[in-house]
């Protein structure tokens, strides 16, 4: 386990990369008020590769640039019943791929969902940060 003085400082906003995906340099919000990553896509369909359930979506990576679309696919590593931000509860595709914060690399779950209405397209929730960072709220890019 790291001690405090070696965790790596970020702030609420980061710049992130999902090689996996293909995603690189997508702004995050940090929320630890949320348990689990979520990602805006649009177009998700599921479907069946070598017998095991696949999901296959869209991202728009750059919010200011919507032509740009990066079309995706991974494995489905669970269903599961979420609670927006707004009170509301939906099933959400689940998908494990790995994300880059500076030199961080590691895997972490994401949940698939429709954000159009949020500022950011994707919030870096508790579990995906683990025990790696501490959040200063009043920084913004600080783990590049």
């Amino acid at each position: 386990m790291k001690s405090t003085n070696e965790k790596i400082i970020i702030g609420r906003l980061e710049s992130v990369s999902l090689p996996d995906l293909a995603i690189n340099d997508l702004q995050v919000r940090v929320d630890t008020g949320a348990k689990t990553s979520s990602l805006h896509v649009d177009n998700i369909e599921k479907y069946m590769a070598g017998g095991k359930p696949c999901v296959k979506f869209d991202i728009h990576p750059d919010v200011h640039n919507v032509d740009t679309i990066v079309q995706c696919k991974a494995p489905i590593s669970d269903i599961r019943q979420v609670k927006s931000s707004n009170g509301t509860a939906e099933q959400r595709y689940v998908i494990e791929t790995t994300i880059t914060l500076g030199k961080e690399s590691w895997v972490i779950e994401i949940t698939l969902t429709d954000r159009s209405d949020m500022s950011y397209l994707m919030l870096l929730g508790r579990e995906g940060m683990g025990k790696r960072f501490l959040i200063d709220p009043a920084k913004v890019f600080m783990g590049s």
